[in-house]
């Protein structure tokens, strides 16, 4: 889907020291592109363990870890993962231990008072690493360094997908290295084997160490605000569900003129669903900077009349409940919620309510509209006609065709491996287990609403075609009031993208939402909420 399957949970993974180590000052690395400050990673490491926090401003998720280590592999990691804009001694979202054993992995995993088991599979003596962690990589080149080799291969446990790859670090000079990591960084090291700098050239990226620094660790929280010449308000609020937890949102209502319809009667609204993984009520992906398409609707929407409500996913932001156990038809429940909240708004018109849904979000709309017979109208952007296995199949062997470290003779065994691994988290998640059976065109023939989809014609998470297949089914259920349109050059994120490989999201030269897009989405909502 829109940021592909929620495989773990996103856990951070340690550099580690062999014994004999002195204990050192505590450290930090940052990570930056231009003025722009990637990740930053605040370090403290002795013989037998590294403590530590990893705030990565573009996912805007901070890390805090503790590892136990032996020689030179980790034994045990205790960690905990909480947004960036969290306290960072608050709740945390996850918590999660991670004991190595050999070629396994065993995980226990810790979220909403419930706990779930895995075992993963890796290769003997891999490097546990979470991008853009580079105090992992450290090991690798006190590795190098002990070896008296000019270069070394070292298995890397990708600890986000648990996917194991193969890294290559390379001897440049006496302090200086090559690491190869999917694009190549060139780092300055000492004989202790501390990164003291480098810099990732085809990725702009550039990296330097310093004594830490505790506000370098901030991140301020997002503002929901409206813009200063918005015609509407946006005020925060707590949506209560029947299953015992609330959801937290920003609620945008138009002000009223008196060219406006009679005060006594409400505002048409929608209501907006986010794509997979964990998302914010404006649905922001941070490693595409300033891409908030939600927030785009919602005063794109609010400026023709229309309130529009948009919430935090269950568990994360302000959100309360547990999203490790949730299903895309738990997050449906939410949604349901959110309209029940809205109906029962004096402000809001209940016979002039509609859904919209990106990605995943489009697959949990038709969920909704299909039984809600009251919903005004249905919006479907990205969204799949496929089981989740065929699109995890295409989004796999698309990834690997196009990842130069794969060579050519090794793709069809790591798409093997890749769909090995879907199935073994398929056992213990319930949201893959869910995604990769359900039929989205069998709900869609239920759904009655009048229903619009969108779609980019470069989408290469959910293809093009699938537009059409599920427009298909909501027209062989007898709803003939749908509406398709594919924009070419757009990519998944609705964003101007002629290739629309998802690799190359961070470097778009736009990351607003399409004008194009907005104006039939808008048009349309007006005509069926008038």
């Amino acid at each position: 889907m829109r940021n592909g399957v929620p495989w773990l949970v996103t856990i951070l993974s340690l550099a580690v020291l062999p014994t004999g180590v002195p204990a050192q000052t505590t450290d930090m690395l940052v990570l930056t592109r231009g003025s722009d400050t990637i990740a930053v990673e605040r370090l403290r490491r002795t013989a037998t363990a590294l403590q530590g926090e990893l705030v990565d401003r573009l996912q805007k998720i901070r890390w805090s870890y503790s590892a136990t280590l032996s020689s030179d592999s980790v034994v045990k990691l205790e960690n905990a993962v909480r947004r960036a804009d969290q306290d960072p001694t608050g709740p945390a979202l996850q918590e999660a231990t991670l004991v190595f054993v050999g070629d396994s992995v065993l995980i226990e995993i810790r979220a909403g008072g419930t706990t779930r088991e895995q075992r993963i599979g890796t290769k003997r003596g891999a490097v546990p690493f979470l991008n853009p962690s580079f105090a992992q990589m450290e090991l690798l080149v006190r590795r190098l360094q002990g070896s008296g080799k000019d270069s070394l291969t070292v298995p890397l446990f990708m600890v986000s997908g648990g996917q194991t790859f193969d890294a290559v670090i390379r001897r440049l000079t006496r302090d200086s290295v090559a690491l190869h990591v999917g694009a190549e960084a060139r780092l300055a090291v000492d004989t202790a084997g501390r990164i003291l700098g480098g810099t990732v050239p085809t990725q702009q990226l550039s990296l330097t160490r310093s004594r830490a620094d505790n506000a370098a660790l901030h991140v301020p929280k997002p503002d929901y605000s409206a813009p200063a010449d918005a015609p509407y308000s946006a005020e925060e609020v707590t949506i209560p569900t029947p299953m015992g937890h609330s959801l937290a949102g920003t609620l945008t209502l138009p002000r009223r003129t008196t060219a406006e319809q009679h005060p006594t009667m409400g505002f048409p609204a929608v209501i907006t669903i986010t794509g997979s993984g964990a998302q914010d009520r404006d649905e922001e992906v941070p490693v595409v900077r300033g891409y908030r398409p939600f927030r785009q609707v919602a005063d794109t929407l609010g400026r023709v009349g229309i309130a529009v409500l948009r919430m935090d996913d269950r568990g994360f932001g302000g959100s309360g409940g547990n999203a490790l156990t949730a299903t895309s038809a738990d997050f449906a429940r939410d949604i349901e919620a959110g309209i029940a909240w809205l109906r029962a708004r004096r402000e809001i018109d209940p016979g002039r309510i509609a859904v919209l849904g990106h990605s995943e979000g489009g697959l949990i709309g038709p969920m909704i509209a299909a039984r809600d017979s009251a919903l005004r109208a249905l919006v479907i952007l990205a969204g799949p006609s496929s089981t989740g296995r065929r699109i995890l199949e295409y989004q796999n062997r698309y990834a690997i065709e196009r990842t130069p470290t794969i060579r050519p003779e090794a793709r069809d065994s790591a798409f093997a491996a890749a769909m090995r691994m879907l199935d073994s988290t398929a056992t213990t998640s319930e949201w893959v287990r869910l995604f990769l059976t359900h039929d989205p065109t069998t709900v869609a023939s239920k759904v009655r609403a009048p229903t619009l989809i969108l779609h980019g014609a470069t989408d290469r998470q959910v293809t093009m075609e699938q537009a059409d297949e599920l427009a298909a089914a909501i027209r062989r259920g007898g709803n003939r009031d749908v509406t398709v349109q594919v924009f070419a050059d757009a990519n998944h994120l609705f964003l101007q993208d002629p290739d629309g490989n998802p690799a190359g999201y961070a470097a778009l030269p736009s990351t607003r939402v399409r004008g194009d897009v907005l104006e039939v989405l808008v048009e349309w909502l007006v005509r069926q909420l008038k």
